[in-house]
Formats: structure tokens, C-alpha cells, sequence
């Protein structure tokens, strides 16, 4: 964060030679520009931050969707395995990840329903309403369960595609290309099956029986246990299966977008993100929404951190979502930030004279209370997550 101090009448005694270049002295549209500057540019920055990021392009999975469970959301809706999301509400979603992001910004909006095009396994396109329960925008994550969408996902052989270092699957001898045969004398017909047999065998060893190189070998692998709160513990042994490269082909896509393109819409891609931020600062103000959405400086860093190790693009989409939510909150009617002087400035301009310095210095006051008191909810929020 930063604040400039003007010279101001306001603030400090200012010099009778410097009187004429006073902040306070200047007229209501320059003091107004300078305000408004501030989270004009942070806007701005978004915008050609998003440009960056469609102009540099990024590769992303197919969203074509896997299995859609009875009961969801989108089982109500109509979607079956196999659709390509192409729409969400007329915004084209090229990736899975533009597609569930459109998803959430439309239900961060507080709307009723989304439009979902897809283009289905007999190539027609058709149109989904997904209704959106109220409770969508308290709790996010339990929305996303209910919603039932998750990408498709093709039966693999068992073949060990990578090994981790310093992993179970390293310690115990498992090599790229082993096909796992049998594990402790089941028979292992897909790459599913053996995921869940490790999951289910935390700190236990298991006999395990691969193909290598058209001979078998007898191998004993113990997976590490993953302990999460309130749930069981989970096997996990460092290992990946082998994607065949038709599939990859298939389900792989780069989307890029010419320059003037690119442009265009990174200005609706911050024009969304502006709105959706909006009306969940004020769905949170009312009590429609819940105040875990509020992120502070420990949360911000360890995204930071996240998307930077995710690549280029992904940071640089970060930032631009914070450069975003810097912009709509500084434009906020509240005293100390640059919206708070602007309505004592459209004040000033209805009535034809200055705010007066008590009821200026009062609101900043209420001002000063009111963001820290919301500092120290998202650094509470912050340090809760952490434990």
C-alpha cells in the first residue's frame, strides 16, 4: 500500500509563496482527477495485464465433462459426459479453467441462473439453465460439490507415467513405463483402481506385481500416509500415470488471441471481475454472502506464491485480479479512501461550497474505524486458515 500526502491546508501549514499550488485550492474537477487517478490506473493495469495474458496465450485442458453424478446441479440441468462447455452466459470458455472462472464470477454476481452452450457427443450444440441455489454465494466450495462438473477423464492402463523424487514409488524400485500388474495378488485393469487401492492402504505394505520390459517383477511398496483434518488418513505413493499422446492432443488446448482481440477483452475480463467484486462486497455488507471470502496479506502472499510457481500467466492473471479488487475498493464511498473524497467532492458540487473541516474530519475518523476493523477481520480470517 501506498498515500501521498498533499500539500494541503487540511494537513500541513503551507508556505504563503506555495499557497496557489495547495491541493485544497485547486478546482473541484483537478482535485477530483487526482483522486480518481489512483484506482483509474489500478483498473488500467488489470486491463493490460489481462491483455498480456491473452496475447501470450496459455494451454489449458478441454473443459469437456466427465461423469455428471444423479442429484447434482448439472444433472438437473441437462449436462451429460462427454458435452464441451463453449458458453457461460455468452462468454466463450475455451479452457476448463475459463469455464469454471466464468461459472464463479456469474455466482460470486449473486445471479439466479447461468446459460451454459455445449456442444454435445453428437456434435449439436445446445443450450443448459443452471439454477443457483441462494447458499451458492455463503459457501462457494460446498456450491462447487453440489455443481457435479468435473472434467473428462479417459480409462488409462496402469502404466507409470513419472516418479517423484524422494517418493514411495522411488524407494521401492517402481520405474516409468512399469505396468502394474497386480497388487497384493488383485488384479489391476485400470489406473483408477490402483489410485484407490493405494488410497486405502495408508502405511500398509503391499505386493506388488509389475511388467518391465516383457518381464515381471515382484516389488513392496508402503504408501506415505496423508493426514488431513477431520477426515482419514490417505495413501499416497509419488507417482503419475502415463497419458498416451492422442489423448493429451485431444484434451490439450492453446488459447490465444490476436493483439486488438486481446484487448477488447481484457476489458470485459475487467469489467466482470469489477462487477462480481462489487456485488460481493455488497452481498457480504448485507449478509448474503459470508465474510470467508475476505482475503488478507498472509492469504495474498501464499496465492502469490501459488500461481507464481504455477508460471507467467498465472501470476500474471493474479495480479491483475488483485489489481481489480484494489481499484473497486479504493472507489468505495468511504472517508480515507479515494471514493470517500470523491463524494465530499460531488457533495461540494451540488451545494456550491466545501464539505466543512468538522463533518470532514468526523467521517475520516469513522473512516480510519471502519477499514481497521476490516483489516483485522481478513488478518483474523488469514491466521484462522492457517490453523
Amino acid at each position: 500500500g501506498g498515500y501521498f500526502k498533499m500539500l494541503d491546508e487540511l494537513e500541513v501549514d503551507v508556505n504563503p509563496d506555495e499557497l496557489h499550488l495547495a491541493f485544497n485550492r485547486q478546482p473541484l474537477w483537478a482535485r477530483s482527477a487526482v483522486v480518481v487517478a489512483g484506482p483509474v490506473f489500478n483498473l488500467m493495469l488489470a486491463i493490460v495485464l489481462f491483455w498480456l495474458v491473452f496475447t501470450i496465450g496459455e494451454t489449458g485442458i478441454r473443459p469437456v465433462l466427465g461423469n455428471v453424478a444423479q442429484g447434482t446441479l448439472a444433472a438437473t440441468a441437462g449436462f451429460a459426459e462427454g458435452d464441451e462447455i463453449l458458453t457461460v452466459n455468452s462468454h466463450s470458455t475455451p479452457t476448463w479453467d475459463e469455464a469454471l472462472n466464468s461459472i464463479a464470477s456469474a455466482v460470486m454476481s449473486g445471479v439466479e441462473q447461468v446459460e451454459v452452450k455445449v456442444k454435445a457427443t453428437d456434435q449439436q450444440e445446445q443450450l443448459h439453465q443452471l439454477t443457483i441455489p441462494a447458499s451458492a454465494v455463503q459457501k462457494p466450495e460446498e456450491f462447487f460439490k453440489q455443481l457435479g462438473l468435473k472434467p473428462w477423464s479417459p480409462t488409462l492402463k496402469p502404466i507409470v507415467g513419472k516418479v517423484i523424487p524422494e517418493s514411495a514409488a522411488l524407494r521401492a524400485g517402481l520405474q516409468e513405463h512399469d505396468l502394474i500388474i497386480s497388487a497384493d495378488g488383485v488384479a489391476i485393469t485400470d489406473w483408477m483402481q490402483w489410485v484407490n487401492y493405494v488410497q486405502t492402504h495408508p502405511n500398509i505394505a503391499i505386493e506388488l506385481l509389475v511388467e518391465r520390459d516383457g518381464l515381471q517383477v515382484k516389488l513392496n511398496i508402503t504408501p506415505q500416509a496423508e493426514v488431513k483434518e477431520g477426515k482419514p488418513a490417505v495413501g499416497k505413493i509419488g507417482a503419475a500415470v502415463y497419458i498416451p499422446e492422442d489423448i493429451i492432443n485431444y484434451m490439450k488446448v492453446e488459447y490465444t488471441l490476436p493483439v486488438g482481440e486481446a484487448l477488447v477483452a481484457a476489458c470485459e475480463r475487467t469489467w466482470i471481475y469489477s462487477k462480481s467484486t462489487l456485488k460481493m462486497m455488497a452481498q457480504m455488507l448485507v449478509g448474503k454472502a459470508s465474510v470467508d471470502n475476505l482475503s488478507g496479506p498472509i492469504s495474498i502472499a501464499q496465492y502469490a506464491g501459488q500461481s507464481a510457481s504455477m508460471g507467467l500467466v498465472q501470476f500474471l492473471k493474479f495480479l491483475a485480479l488483485v489489481s481489480v479488487s484494489l481499484g473497486v475498493l479504493n472507489l468505495l464511498p468511504i472517508p480515507m479512501l479515494d471514493g470517500g473524497h470523491l463524494l465530499f467532492y460531488l457533495i461540494e458540487a451540488v451545494k456550491g461550497s466545501p464539505v466543512s473541516d468538522r463533518v470532514q474530519i468526523l467521517f475520516q475518523q469513522v473512516g480510519i474505524a471502519l477499514l481497521m476493523s476490516l483489516m483485522f477481520l481478513a488478518m483474523f480470517l488469514d491466521i484462522q486458515r492457517l490453523f
